[in-house]
């Protein structure tokens, strides 16, 4: 195990990539703490289906603004300086006002400031992978998962605290210790990192310029974006799996509390599975999957997820070994779909553009996933099966758009190959 690739490559990770990843456990566990119950502790306040849906898309509508201003922000300020200031406003700030909510508008203005996270997403992830081989990036992208499922390890004393203190009480105590937890995150991985090589030349390149004046050159990038098929499937793929994770993450535990009728202290022991599940197959099949082509492992991704959903909407109440059945099979599913589509996302796109390219790709992102926290919120409150059953429509189309991917990629090599043997002819 010492000897295992994964292993080997965590002890060798220095620079910035190290302080990104060291730290992140500081961030990953608490969240994942919260988040199978958040939807819950809305309704648990008073909110009603709708009204969480409307919540999620109002906060998607705002990162719209922050993910388009995040590549120029990153540039201007730095990738380290940006993900400081913006993590603590984004994170630090909402964790307070989840843990006070009294009603509706409590839930909605922490969705809003949160929404800032979307230029940390693009600061952040140029600060771990700017100066970083790029051979490492799936072992990089394992780990960040990683740090967020080691709180699988703990999460089963929620279901004890919400047994012992009841659903909000615990939810609130659970915001506050993920206050404390990522505050601290915040700063100690800003001590641990530099400004990297390209942070500096873009920061030199826009030190005369207003946020504004980079943001009017955004067409200019736009048109290489809309010009390079493989980041076109790519940002289909992002779509897709943003769509259908933003609903499972609201929608879930819904379903599984009031249509299923699993109470609520036994929630966590889903999320444990899972993480569970998910930690032995980056271990044992990831570090198999690096060399191979991303396409294929992808496709199966997306079909474990299709699989997954199908059994999960015709569970009978209270069947709560189909349920683990379901939940195990997201947590091998999960990795084959999103670490490879986040190696996906860094390897199509042009290195010299990467912040302004990614904040454009993520604001296509949430426009387009923006709409549906509301439409499944309306689906949700006329049948709870149904979220789910687009979710599956949804990871079709997934799989299409792979294979459609894979086949453009091919063609590109065959069409390079040919040109090098004409070359050496």
């Amino acid at each position: 195990m010492i000897n295992h690739s994964l292993i080997v490559t965590l002890k060798k990770l220095h620079g910035n990539v190290r302080g990104c990843v060291y730290t992140e456990p500081l961030w990953g566990i608490p969240y994942n703490l919260y988040a199978p119950y958040v939807s819950v502790y809305m309704l648990a306040i008073g909110l009603t289906d709708s009204q969480i849906g409307l919540i999620t898309s109002v906060g998607l509508f705002f990162q719209i603004f922050w993910a388009m201003s995040g590549g120029a922000i990153t540039d201007k300020f730095g990738r380290k300086r940006t993900t400081l200031i913006f993590d603590i406003i984004s994170w630090s700030v909402p964790c307070l006002i989840w843990a006070v909510a009294q009603n509706f508008n409590y839930f909605l203005i922490a969705a809003i400031i949160n929404s800032v996270w979307r230029v940390t997403m693009n600061s952040w992830q140029c600060l771990m992978v700017e100066d970083t081989d790029p051979r490492l990036l799936v072992e990089v992208y394992s780990w960040v998962y990683i740090a967020g499922l080691l709180s699988a390890f703990v999460s089963p004393i929620t279901g004890l605290l919400i047994e012992q203190f009841t659903l909000v009480p615990t939810i609130r105590g659970l915001y506050l210790l993920a206050f404390l937890m990522m505050t601290a995150k915040f700063f100690i991985m800003n001590a641990l990192v530099t400004e990297t090589q390209q942070g500096l030349i873009r920061m030199n390149a826009t030190k005369n310029q207003h946020l504004f004046g980079i943001l009017r050159e955004y067409p200019h990038v736009l048109k290489q974006v809309l010009h390079t098929p493989t980041t076109l499937f790519t940002l289909g793929l992002m779509i897709i799996l943003s769509i259908c994770l933003m609903i499972h993450g609201t929608f879930w535990s819904i379903l599984v509390t009031e249509k299923l009728q699993v109470p609520a202290q036994y929630l966590a022991l889903y999320p444990f599975a899972r993480s569970i599940t998910m930690l032995f197959f980056f271990f044992l099949v990831m570090p198999r999957v690096r060399e191979i082509e991303v396409h294929k492992p992808m496709i199966f991704g997306f079909l474990g997820l299709i699989v997954s959903l199908v059994l999960l909407i015709n569970i009978p109440p209270q069947n709560y070994l189909l349920l683990l059945v379901t939940t195990i099979l997201d947590g091998c599913s999960i990795p084959l779909a999103s670490t490879l589509l986040d190696k996906l996302v860094i390897v199509t796109v042009d290195p010299q553009e990467r912040s302004r390219i990614m904040a454009i790709l993520y604001v296509m992102v949430i426009m387009f996933t923006s709409p549906f926290g509301w439409i499944a919120g309306q689906l949700s409150e006329i049948n709870r099966n149904l979220p789910f059953a687009l979710n599956i429509m949804l990871f079709s189309i997934g799989i299409l758009l792979t294979y459609l991917a894979s086949r453009l990629t091919k063609v590109g090599v065959d069409r390079q190959q040919l040109a090098d043997e004409a070359v050496q002819a």
